[in-house]
């Protein structure tokens, strides 16, 4: 017997996950939830869509599909908006994949705290959370994990993960985005808010977002932050993308001292006079891997992107190579999508905790805030909280 879900928010983002949840063979039934109602209609059309969606599961806000029967619900909505959408969801009873970040907005000690209600939310429902993040499931995260696993690394010494990304970037223009998440009844609401922040003086930066860059080698070492001392490129051009934003920093260098012993650099750029760049590297005292190549004492070896990928279940694969128009049905952000899809389905279904839970999350965030705010410190070195590891069983309400 398969699970229901509901998809919350099919903009842009929301849309290029929908036919891979509708299509997982876990999935019995679909319900659609936008507050633009020619969104919902885009899928409620759909011919291939019938078996799983019935009229009667389109909601117009979360308010109402949080009243649902339904198991589970898929938050693709503002990024503002993400971790308190997901508590309400969590606290109706509902298991909850989010997209990336857990939350975002300018004030750190604010998305701290934002990760201690999801936490401690997920601890006493006993409800299943997991984080879109997309680099967890990039080719050469997969292959590492594996090789760590294998003992291959011996111990970690170094890791470095960056997210370069230009905000005036040819091929994702971040003013653009911005531009197209303000198009919409939701983006309406930011700017007022976005000016209470203005008003207080708070400083954001793009270490606030980490996700990207923090997760490979955090997931990889099995390690997490416990002190950071970071440094800042100030934007000089006066360019109101950073103004209007608050972010006084358009770049961020982080060194880490790890769980492990390892040291872990971190860069997030963007303002940067490179092509869009998201990728990570691990070093050990038996094994290493850097540019989609293995390195030991011995010799080292180039690899396929096949080679570094994981298998799907064959039945997942399957359905979503049938519901998919492109001849690679993994989906965006390296092949990602249909491993995220995947490992929220079946988690929830088999009642397993997630691999990209709440207290795995919860780390990526953390390690990039408290880089934020020592970077607005000169480099102090500051302490990086952590909530501890995902529990390894539980049920409903343990």
């Amino acid at each position: 017997m398969g699970i229901s879900i509901g998809l919350v928010g099919l903009g842009a983002f929301g849309r290029a996950f929908a036919d891979l949840f509708k299509s997982h063979p876990l999935v019995d039934r679909v319900a659609l939830c936008d507050r633009e109602p020619e969104r919902v209609a885009v899928f409620a059309r759909k011919e291939n869509w019938q078996d799983k969606f019935n009229p009667r599961d389109v909601y117009t806000s979360l308010e109402e599909i949080c009243r649902s029967d339904l198991d589970a619900l898929v938050i693709i909505t503002q990024p503002w908006l993400h971790a308190p959408q997901c508590i309400q969801a969590l606290l109706a009873g509902k298991h909850v994949y989010s997209a990336v970040p857990i939350i975002s907005v300018p004030d750190g000690d604010e998305i701290l705290d934002w990760c201690d209600k999801l936490v401690e939310s997920c601890r006493r429902s006993g409800l299943h959370y997991m984080l879109g993040e997309t680099t967890f499931y990039r080719p050469q995260t997969m292959y590492c994990r594996r090789r760590a696993r294998e003992g291959a690394f011996g111990d970690f010494v170094y890791s470095e993960g960056e997210y370069m990304h230009d905000f005036d970037s040819p091929s994702s223009n971040l003013k653009d985005v911005m531009r197209h998440r303000l198009n919409s009844q939701a983006g309406q609401e930011w700017p007022d808010l976005l000016r209470q922040y203005r008003e207080r003086g708070v400083q954001s930066g793009p270490m606030h977002y980490p996700t990207h860059s923090t997760s490979g080698p955090i997931s990889v070492m099995g390690a997490h932050a416990v002190k950071v001392c970071a440094w800042g490129y100030a934007n000089r051009t006066a360019d109101p993308y950073f103004i209007e934003n608050t972010e006084l920093l358009s770049n961020e260098t982080a060194l880490f001292s790890m769980s492990n012993g390892a040291t872990m650099r971190i860069c997030e750029f963007r303002e940067i006079g490179h092509t869009n760049r998201e990728i990570f590297r691990v070093y050990g005292t038996q094994g290493s891997f850097e540019n989609d190549t293995w390195v030991d004492k011995r010799d080292k070896s180039a690899l396929t992107v096949a080679e570094m990928r994981d298998p799907l279940p064959p039945e997942a694969a399957a359905a979503f190579a049938a519901a998919s128009v492109a001849p690679d049905f993994y989906g965006g952000h390296g092949g990602s999508h249909a491993y995220l899809v995947h490992e929220f389905v079946d988690a929830v279904a088999h009642d397993r905790v997630p691999a990209i839970n709440i207290w795995e999350a919860a780390r990526y965030m953390a390690a990039g805030v408290m880089a934020h705010k020592s970077a607005l410190r000169d480099g102090e070195a500051l302490a990086v909280p952590d909530w501890g590891d995902a529990p390894v069983a539980r049920g409903k309400g343990a």
